[in-house]
Order: C-alpha cells, then structure tokens, then sequence
C-alpha cells in the first residue's frame, strides 16, 4: 500500500514512519534462521567491531536478507519518500547481544547521525545516505531490549545545526542539546518496519533481555545524494521531492 497524505506529513513532522506486519513471517524466518546460524559462532572479542559496522558482513547480500527490503513494500515506500532511488545491494545487520552473555563489551551508542565524524572514520569522510530503512527481526518490548532510540523532529535540529555550526571536520557528531536527550525507543515485532530520515538523531541502548536482539538496515540513497552530501545534510527535504507539497508540521510554520 502506498503512502497516505497523512503518512507523508507525519514523515515531514517526525522524520519517522513506522509500517507494522509490513515483513511477511515466511521472509522474516529465512532471515533470522541465516542470522541465527552465523550468532552461534560469535566471539565476545569481535563484538566492539560488528557494533561499530555490521553484524553478520558475509550475509549482507544474501537473497533471503535483501529479500527484506526487494521482495516487501519497503522498497515502494522508500520511492514514495525519495521519487526515486539507487538500487539496494547490501544491508547491515545490526545486533545488541545479552549483557549476561556478553558483559561489558557492547556499551550503549551515544546519539549520532550516521556518517558523519564516525569514531571508526576519518572525521572528513561523509558516507551519509537519504533514508534508512529497517526490518525488526526480534521482539523489542521496552527500551531495556537493547533497542533504538530516535528523537522525532530531530530532523530539523540536526539540518539547522549543520548549516550554521558544523563543519566538516568536526568530530562531534550531534549538538550538546541533542546529545543529552534520550529520544523515544522502537519497539515491536518482528516484521514491523522502520522509515527514519538520515537526519534524524539516534542511539542504541543496551540489551538487558537474554536473547538478541536483530535489525536488518538498509540504506537508501536519492540518485543525486553522493554528488551533494553536504547540502543533503543542511537542506533536509533535498532528496525528498515528493514531500515538498506535503503539509509543513506546525512548529514549522511561519
């Protein structure tokens, strides 16, 4: 189903959207059934580094992973959103492990932008994207099951902040007001689906759950965003068009 005018600008408001059951069962199991099989195998002293990039990397391009995102209406929602898109040909597999098999080695992700002046990457190299899309594959019931947290509106507080203070360069990744905020955590089921602007500040919180907790993200890229990363950063509905006649939230109005 595509988006509703009233979706659209609950998007514009939030820089968020959530579609729940938008994940066939049948495709979430051959997802988590890959994933599942690939955990057991995990090593407490490779988790600091899957945390900081993905999870999982020889599964990035599985068919039954893409499928998440190819063979489900994420992909005609992400269109709806951008008016066009760069083929998908990976994903991240995001996992927050159970302090009480993994104590201590996956601390909670501090707010950020992803990027932007990541602590694993030189502080001047953008690989920023338009919108991330992710594909709940675990039960996420409160914010102690090492879920996400998003601060709705963020948006605009992070495109105004890059255009009048930040500078590439910059190691910080979010203002101090935003930084201090705890933002509002994702939770459902899986098969539920998360449409978050780039912009949009987030963290990760630790999983105090005894089982893991599984995203898929992928990342969806405007055709022009790799040739205008700084502006996408400053202007946040650049790589928006279909949007720019949706109705502007009213903290925004003038």
């Amino acid at each position: 189903m595509p988006l509703t005018p009233e979706e659209k600008a609950t998007f514009k408001r939030d820089g968020v959207l959530i579609r729940r059951a938008l994940v066939s069962p049948a495709l979430v199991q051959r997802a988590t059934s890959l994933v599942g099989s690939w955990y057991r195998g995990l090593k407490p002293s490779d988790v600091p580094a899957f945390s900081q990039r993905t999870f999982a990397p020889e599964l990035g391009n599985h068919p039954d992973i893409l499928a998440l995102y190819e063979e489900t209406d994420a992909a005609e929602l992400a269109t709806g959103l951008l008016g066009d898109t760069l083929p998908v040909a990976t994903a991240q597999i995001q996992i927050r492990v159970p302090e009480s098999e993994f104590p201590g080695v996956q601390p909670e992700k501090a707010m950020h932008v992803d990027g932007v002046s990541c602590p694993h990457l030189d502080p001047r190299e953008l690989r920023t994207f338009s919108l991330l899309v992710g594909v709940v594959l675990s039960d996420v019931c409160s914010a102690q099951d090492g879920a996400l947290h998003y601060q709705p509106g963020g948006h605009y507080t992070m495109a105004d902040w890059f255009r009048t203070q930040w500078s590439l360069g910059m190691t910080e990744q979010v203002p101090p007001e935003v930084d201090q905020e705890r933002g509002v955590p994702l939770l459902g089921a899986p098969g539920d689906v998360l449409l978050m602007h780039h912009l949009v500040p987030h963290s990760v919180g630790r999983n105090l759950t005894p089982f893991p907790r599984v995203m898929a993200y992928f990342r969806v890229s405007h055709p022009d965003h790799a040739g205008r990363r700084l502006e996408a950063l400053r202007d946040p509905w650049l790589d928006y068009p279909p949007l720019a006649a949706a109705p502007q939230p009213a903290a925004e109005k003038e």
